[in-house]
């Protein structure tokens, strides 16, 4: 049986606190099978570091091949490591041949190697060059599509590890069909209007949806009036979004909560005089938009339903053996209004017993979409 075993320290010494998590991963290691497999997911306190990290890692578990990034807050079990030094391990024994590393879209490919790529964890700097393009053309390599994972949230250096410490790029891990993996994102907020049809659209410019003003469609589902007055619209509009589905891409979803196509970007200005709305986004015609607001309780509400959806599904598969949950930096720290609170809600939603890791991520990624604001949660399976 795979058997996934978890490390997690914070120390201002970034020696002591690798000292603490190979202690703990000893003592674990005694009744598991040698692990092959490792995250490491470090704050950007040990940036400087990351080399020293990754090769004494290697040095002590010669047999593990390792994936991970830097971020500014790492997260295990119920304990969050946020704006301070931290340092979150995983390991897992997968079987052989369920699994490669990358560090580049193309080498998803894996046919000359006889691997069948289903699914992949990947990792990326911000900067790195088409991104989006970058996305699409790894998730066109792998049976299922899926990708999911997020980028460096580092501020002073974004790093990547895959077996080695790399600038950026997109790279991480591909897994196997024997490797059993649920995912699901959360949205972290809630529709107040319907979903709408782009009728008019100029780069980040929403003109009009279902024929009518951008501007007057927010309005109503805010329930205000044009008669609202600047500085009163603009805080409104400030805790406002767009929730926006691609052209072609599927919208089903229940009643009053998002499809996992839906990328939900902030409103970042308005035109009065036109009655259009400026988007964090390239707006086309076609696409279907819906206004949301964004809260703790609204984010709460939706993680507790995407964790209770992909434990559901691992259970039905045998158990969950281990999880990883990618979460944006803007949700980490007072978001849910104490510190902890995300990875607790997450750790306890879980049962409590299943190893979980993470980091809060400058940009969070499912199947080839690029989130913000988001949570993904992921969960290897199997008896």
């Amino acid at each position: 049986m795979s058997k996934f075993i978890y490390a997690h320290a914070g120390d201002a010494d970034w020696k002591s606190a690798l000292a603490s998590c190979l202690e703990q991963i000893e003592r674990r290691l005694a009744d598991a099978p040698a692990p092959n497999l490792g995250w490491c997911y470090l704050t950007d306190y040990f940036t400087q570091a990351a080399n020293d990290i990754l090769s004494a890692l290697r040095a002590r578990l010669p047999g593990v091949r390792w994936v991970g990034t830097v971020g500014v807050g790492v997260g295990a079990e119920a304990v969050e490591y946020f704006d301070a030094p931290g340092l979150a391990i995983m390991l897992a024994d997968l079987p052989a041949g369920s699994f490669e590393l990358f560090s580049a879209p193309a080498q998803l490919d894996g046919a000359a190697k006889g691997f069948e790529p289903f699914t992949a964890l990947v990792h990326a700097s911000g900067g790195t060059p088409d991104l989006q393009a970058e996305l699409e053309a790894a998730s066109a390599r792998l049976a299922t599509g899926y990708l999911f994972g997020g980028l460096s949230s580092a501020r002073n250096k974004a790093l990547c590890f895959a077996n080695d410490v790399l600038p950026g790029g997109l790279t991480g891990v591909a897994f196997g069909p024997q490797a059993t993996v649920f995912s699901r994102v959360t949205q972290g907020c809630q529709p107040i209007g319907p979903l709408r049809t782009v009728t008019r659209a100029q780069g980040n410019y929403l003109v009009t949806l279902d024929e009518k003003r951008a501007l007057d469609c927010v309005l109503e589902d805010m329930g205000h009036t044009l008669d609202i007055d600047d500085a009163a619209l603009r805080l409104e509009l400030a805790q406002t979004l767009a929730g926006i589905v691609a052209t072609g891409e599927d919208v089903s979803a229940k009643p009053g909560q998002f499809g996992a196509n839906t990328e939900v970007r902030h409103i970042v200005g308005v035109g009065r005089k036109g009655g259009l709305l400026m988007i964090a986004e390239q707006i086309k015609d076609g696409m279907r938009l819906a206004f949301c607001k964004r809260n703790a309780e609204a984010a709460k509400h939706d993680l507790l339903r995407i964790v209770a959806e992909v434990r559901a599904q691992a259970e039905a598969a045998g158990g969950m053996r281990g999880a990883l949950y990618i979460s944006c930096s803007g949700r980490g720290g007072p978001h849910f209004g104490e510190p902890n609170a995300e990875f607790r809600m997450v750790h306890e939603a879980l049962g409590g017993e299943t190893p979980l890791i993470g980091f809060f991520a400058g940009g969070e990624i499912a199947r080839h979409h690029l989130y913000g604001y988001t949570g993904v949660l992921t969960v290897f399976a199997g008896a």
